[in-house]
């Protein structure tokens, strides 16, 4: 429970998914950079899709990647939540995400109001090629989506934060 915490204090658990206990190690970087839970990234800096690496399984086993901002249109009223910027399926554990199959191509976080979290979300998938894409990115649920394609709760997530970048702060 304790490796949650951050999940659950950025309200990652809760808007986005349920609670569950970490069982995969997952590794997201952009231009060699880390994620980490609730560190803030600038739009500048996520333009590019992120490596994703998953460290467990082998590779019979297949993991599926969300990525979503809960924080649509703003994080005070996000009446449009969730948006979709990334579905890759069929991820054999031991590799990345080039080795999975994109049916949502990854979308650059845009924020224009306040502060978005994007959160990643891994599953592990009951078997390949299970995992149909949803219809649409507006109004996406990270729930439903894995109920509907029985996906079951989370192995791994992490989030980050992003804000639209001012001039002033852009270097």
């Amino acid at each position: 429970m304790a490796k949650l915490d951050p999940l659950v204090i950025g309200r990652v658990v809760g808007d986005v998914i349920d609670n569950f206990n970490p069982s995969v190690r997952m590794c997201i970087t952009f231009n060699n950079k880390q994620v980490y839970n609730g560190h803030e990234l600038f739009p500048s800096s996520v333009t590019v899709k992120p490596r994703v690496q998953v460290f467990d399984g082998d590779l019979k086993s297949f993991f599926t990647l969300v990525m979503t901002d809960p924080d649509v249109p703003g994080p005070s009223d996000p009446y449009l939540k969730e948006h979709l910027h990334w579905i890759v399926t069929d991820i054999p554990g031991t590799t990345d995400a080039t080795f999975g199959k994109e049916i949502v191509s990854y979308e650059l976080p845009r924020p224009n109001i306040g502060i978005h979290r994007f959160a990643f979300i891994l599953f592990k998938q009951k078997r390949r090629a299970s995992v149909v894409a949803p219809g649409g990115r507006d109004r996406f649920c990270t729930k439903l989506f894995a109920e509907q394609n029985q996906l079951g709760l989370p192995v791994a997530a992490v989030y980050f934060n992003c804000q639209r970048e001012t001039a002033a702060r852009r270097r």
